[in-house]
């Protein structure tokens, strides 16, 4: 069993492959956090909860006048409250309908069920039955209707635990949460350093390690979406943690809303980590008989470092995240047509790009922005979700006809939140836009928000989608947002639920998808939103692949792409060839290592084909002929991260999990005189196989090939691989390795 229920001592431990996870019922009801890392086969760890008498920190009056030890403003909790005498960073707070604040959580009863628990309407880990448990436990305040279940799903293999909350009103007034969060672990003892995820449009998360000192630290985003600026996905770890070494732990977010991720060390060094919704933007009524559904957070734990802590998510992603056909179907190469067209293009020009691109193998046509409404630039046209057939030169069907004629498939751009104010549906129905009345809106792109909290803009958009899926043959959708909410306001809610806004908008759009994704189940739905903007987990729960960036400079891919490894699987990565000069850095870098960063993700392509050079269309085919054969490899590999992506040279590999091949690449990103030689050790082998290393340029071929063989994957764990730098700017190389049969 994955959990294990001692009533008497009120023990609980959660355990997986690796890890273990306990948590003490105290004689007060109080749950409290004794334990998270390597696995202690449920040895009960309560002894090492310290009490002692601290000034300023008060005493329940319900444990008798003369003991000063006991104080939740210092004991290690599961679910803290705000206004009891807890003065730190709490998970939950309520406003109570005398206005009073004051809340207290004691267990009532705990439980065990199969499976994972699975939440109406939002995003959620899966996984079959058999191969989980859930704990449920129940709590409540001594002095009011306020209930609670904590929920942990345990997935063992996957050393992954799942937290998410339930806040119920038993009681017979309403009251308010201001705060609710998914999950709550305190930590007694340890020295931290936290490894957030910055960035902003077309540079998204960049990697920051710092110290967790005393007071709090946090990121999140009030923006309406989890947000190019910071992730929803962080870091825990020792001060001394390397990839390959020291305790780990990791905490994605299931939701791509608005988000907080605090970090608090008290005054006596011990460490708190809370995760939930944005408190900032919301205020959630919870009637008698109400109850209100946290959305999950994904735990994992590694005591092998950094590296493993990815691989258990990147697995759980893949496997317990990502879901419908092709959660685990070959994706296709694809062109895209934004970078070669922009907004100026007809249906010929199309068909002439498709051609060309099928001609040199590639599968999927992207027909991006413009092909609908009043739009030749981004300035109006947005909600008017019919085809310009004038601009077109024909019908959708006949355009998406002629391109699947060409053996490719076809695939189309929306971006379905957002409406121009130039819009025949901004002027029919002006109250379905997210403004504040009486206030002139912010703008950005000229464009305002869907209200997707109301069930008629929902519906209106499943019924314009479903109709233009149905009728043209498209097998891919590009789900694009591109700009930030603000001015959040729905006509549709009373002033006492304005602060419901934002949460009943990510269900709206949670809605839109499930249904999309229900009616049209061979669909490949690609999410974006201005690129990274919205690259989390509860997003990937609907569309298994997100465009990374809009900036497909291989360069700058290099960190973006390094950064989004430590919580999301290379499967999830959209990655494009694009043309040179780039449109965003203007830099100039050779086709063969754009290829080489572009194929650490989904892999395709964003440029005007019909340019290119024979010997570019050339390497289009090589290109496409290696990613065939390392596709397994690549998106189900075990990933490394051999190098940081601010060394002079970027290194990293797909290890075959039995350890019989590994695929490395390596970028030059930076070029000196007279530079020393670029050596790393190679990882995730069997250590007393022999292996053959073929080193070669990327696209090179035979003759380009250094061969070594008889290496034992010791060797090359242990002792490495060494690279003579080349004297070329951006100059990058592929290493195949290989078991050699029959040799151990």
């Amino acid at each position: 069993m994955a959990i294990l229920l001692d009533r008497e001592r009120g023990l609980i431990s959660l355990q997986t492959r690796n890890t273990e996870y306990q948590m003490k019922i105290d004689s007060r009801g109080v749950l409290l956090h004794l334990y998270y890392g390597g696995r202690i086969y449920g040895s009960d760890l309560s002894h090492t909860v310290c009490r002692m008498d601290r000034g300023f920190s008060g005493n329940p009056a319900d444990i008798g006048a003369t003991d000063r030890s006991y104080s939740l403003d210092v004991l290690p909790q599961e679910y803290s409250c705000f206004g009891a005498g807890d003065y730190r960073s709490t998970a939950l707070a309520v406003e109570f309908a005398d206005g009073s604040r004051a809340c207290e959580l004691r267990v009532q009863d705990c439980r065990i069920e199969p499976g994972l628990p699975v939440p109406e309407g939002l995003p959620a880990v899966h996984c079959k039955s058999e191969a989980a448990e859930t704990l449920i436990v129940s709590l409540a305040d001594p002095f009011s209707g306020l209930a609670a279940e904590l929920q942990y799903g345990v997935l063992a293999d996957r050393d992954v635990i799942v937290r998410a909350a339930r806040i119920l009103n038993r009681g017979e007034t309403p009251f308010t949460l201001r705060k609710a969060a998914s999950m709550h672990i305190d930590w007694q003892f340890g020295r931290f350093d936290q490894i957030s995820f910055y960035g902003r449009h077309a540079m998204e998360r960049m990697p920051q390690r710092q110290a967790v000192g005393h007071g709090r630290q946090s990121v999140g985003s009030v923006r309406g979406t989890s947000s190019h600026h910071y992730n929803p996905f962080s870091i825990l770890c020792e001060p001394t943690a390397t990839e390959t070494a020291g305790l780990c732990f990791g905490a994605s977010f299931l939701y791509s809303g608005e988000f907080l991720m605090e970090t608090e060390m008290d005054a006596i060094g011990q460490t708190r980590w809370i995760c939930g919704i944005h408190p900032d933007d919301f205020a959630w009524e919870l009637r008698a008989g109400d109850s209100f559904q946290t959305p999950e957070v994904m735990l994992s734990c590694s005591t092998e470092g950094l590296g493993k802590l990815s691989r258990n998510f990147h697995a759980a992603i893949r496997d317990n995240v990502c879901r419908g056909a092709y959660a685990h179907r070959r994706r296709s190469v694809l062109i895209n047509n934004w970078e070669a067209t922009y907004f100026q293009f007809t249906g010929e020009k199309l068909v002439s790009l498709a051609e060309e691109a099928a001609g040199l193998g590639i599968e999927l046509f992207v027909l991006d922005d413009g092909w609908f409404g009043k739009r030749d630039d981004d300035n109006s046209g947005l909600g008017d979700w019919f085809p310009n057939e004038k601009k077109l030169g024909c019908t959708l069907r006949e355009l998406g006809e002629r391109i699947t004629a060409t053996g490719m498939q076809f695939g189309l751009w929306f971006e379905t939140e957002s409406v121009s104010i130039d819009s025949d549906l901004c002027r029919a129905h002006p109250d379905w836009v997210v403004r504040v009345p009486g206030r002139a809106p912010t703008l950005s792109r000229n464009q305002l928000i869907l209200d997707l909290s109301r069930k008629e803009v929902q519906d209106y958009l499943i019924e314009r989608m479903s109709a233009i899926l149905s009728d043209a043959p498209i097998s891919y959708v590009k789900w694009d947002l591109n700009r930030s909410l603000c001015d959040k306001f729905s006509a549709a809610l009373d002033a006492k639920h304005q602060g419901e806004f934002a949460h009943r908008y990510e269900l709206g759009l949670y809605r839109v998808l499930e249904t999309l994704t229900a009616r049209f189940p061979a669909l490949l739905i690609e999410g974006c939103s201005g690129g990274g903007g919205r690259f989390d987990a509860g997003m990937l729960y609907y569309t298994p692949q997100i465009w990374c960036s809009d900036n497909t400079d291989a360069i700058s891919r290099l960190a973006i792409q390094y950064g989004t490894s430590f919580g999301y699987p290379v499967s999830t990565m959209g990655a494009h060839v694009s043309a040179v000069p780039n449109h965003q850095t203007g830099r100039v870098t050779p086709f063969a290592t754009r290829g080489c960063v572009a194929m650490a993700g989904t892999f395709g392509y964003e440029l005007d084909i019909t340019k290119l050079s024979d010997e570019e269309k050339a390497e289009i085919r090589s290109q496409i002929a290696a990613f065939h054969k390392h596709y397994e490899l690549i998106q189900y590999g075990d990933y490394y991260r051999l190098s940081a992506a601010t060394e002079p040279c970027v290194i990293w590999e797909f290890a075959d999990p039995a350890g019989e091949k590994a695929l490395i690449s390596a970028v030059s990103r930076l070029v000196e005189a007279n530079s020393a030689p670029i050596h790393f050790c190679v990882q995730g082998l069997q250590p007393q196989s022999l292996y053959r290393v073929a080193i070669r340029p990327a696209g090179g071929g035979e003759d380009d090939t250094r061969i070594l063989e008889g290496l034992s994957g010791a060797a090359l764990q242990c002792g490495g691989l060494t690279l003579t730098p080349e004297a070329k700017e951006y100059f990058a190389w592929e290493i195949e390795i290989d078991r050699e049969s029959g040799k151990e």
